[in-house]
């Protein structure tokens, strides 16, 4: 894995440094997945890749940051390439496959095909296609799986609910609102719900967040934070296991009714902090009407973290993760 010092602001950032270390690590390490899976590649794509290595090395890097092109790699780890690579690789390089695949893949730089991605805010889109195969895989209670799903809703309304939320994110936690311009891509719609909301992330899908729209412009920026923060980890999981704590032991969780891997405590205590710390400057500017909400976040990140610093078996980078998290709580 590719060497990364401990970084001490993952969770409540100071600036985005430490979100451009982490991407740059696990961008190192795609490079080596592209290699590494590039002798199954079609015939013409890899000659494209050598010419591009040659004379254009930014381009397949840029690439490679693609969420599209990202999670299809990640999924490629130690099995089979998975057969969508190939076509969405091909359109985001350029490179003459003309095979029915290729014409039908997705491509995020050039949002195509026309109609299936919805900007947002800079370059952030609504995705109404996706190509993670893992996507109807779901390890919530409540949920089964992630197909796309406007719910009834027009993707315009759709972007409009995100961007009002991103500006509140903006108002309260701008350092963060530019994290998510560096590490979120596209965001897929899975529905609509009134009564609750229901949001997803897959370590292998860095640069994706899934989630249903709800009527309540804090929800959504609830939503977006933590499924931001959840990215940010998968990240890191390119480039370090942060806990060494075996899956299989299982511990209460602040926010899941099922007891869950210490890995998926950390994940909701890191999604959590800064949504309190969210909470807590709204407050400071006069919105009192979020005072309930606020301490209730704080509750369960006390819990979790209580959890978390009792039974953490963490790596260097976990440690240093883990003490920003015990100065925050």
């Amino acid at each position: 894995m590719a060497a990364l010092p401990p970084l001490d602001d993952l969770t409540v950032p100071r600036s985005t440094a430490s979100a451009r270390a982490v991407l740059s690590a696990s961008l190192r390490r795609l490079a080596g997945d592209l290699a590494a899976v590039a002798p199954a590649l079609p015939p013409a794509l890899r000659a494209r890749l050598r010419e591009l290595r040659r004379d254009d090395p930014g381009r397949v890097l840029s690439a490679l940051r693609r969420a599209t092109v990202g999670v299809l790699l990640r999924t490629s780890r130690g099995g089979s390439v998975s057969p969508a690579l190939a076509g969405v690789l091909a359109r985001e390089l350029g490179a003459p496959l003309d095979t029915p695949l290729a014409a039908s893949a997705p491509c995020l730089s050039a949002r195509e095909p026309a109609g299936s991605y919805h900007p947002i805010a800079r370059e952030l889109v609504l995705a109404t296609v996706d190509v993670n195969p893992l996507a109807m895989l779901e390890a919530h209670p409540d949920k089964e799986g992630n197909a796309i799903d406007l719910g009834g809703v027009a993707p315009a309304r759709w972007c409009e609910a995100l961007r009002a939320a991103l500006d509140v994110i903006e108002a309260h936690l701008p350092i963060v609102r530019e994290e998510i311009d560096l590490v979120v891509q596209q965001i897929v719609p899975v529905g609509y719900d009134a009564e609750r909301h229901l949001s997803a992330s897959y370590a292998e899908a860095v640069g994706t967040v899934y989630l249903t729209l709800h009527p309540s412009p804090m929800t959504m920026v609830e939503a977006l934070v933590h499924e931001h923060q959840h990215n940010k980890l998968n990240a890191l999981l390119d480039v370090d296991p942060i806990l060494e704590n075996h899956p299989s032991e299982r511990y209460a969780s602040p926010v899941r009714p099922d007891p869950r891997p210490l890995f998926g405590v950390l994940l909701a205590v890191h999604a959590f902090l800064p949504v309190e710390a969210l909470y807590e400057r709204a407050l400071d500017a006069g919105e009192a009407h979020l005072e309930a909400r606020y301490r209730a976040i704080v509750a369960k990140n006390r819990e979790g973290a209580a959890v978390l610093l009792a039974h953490a078996r963490p790596t260097a980078m976990g440690r240093a993760l883990l003490d920003e998290i015990a100065r925050l709580s």
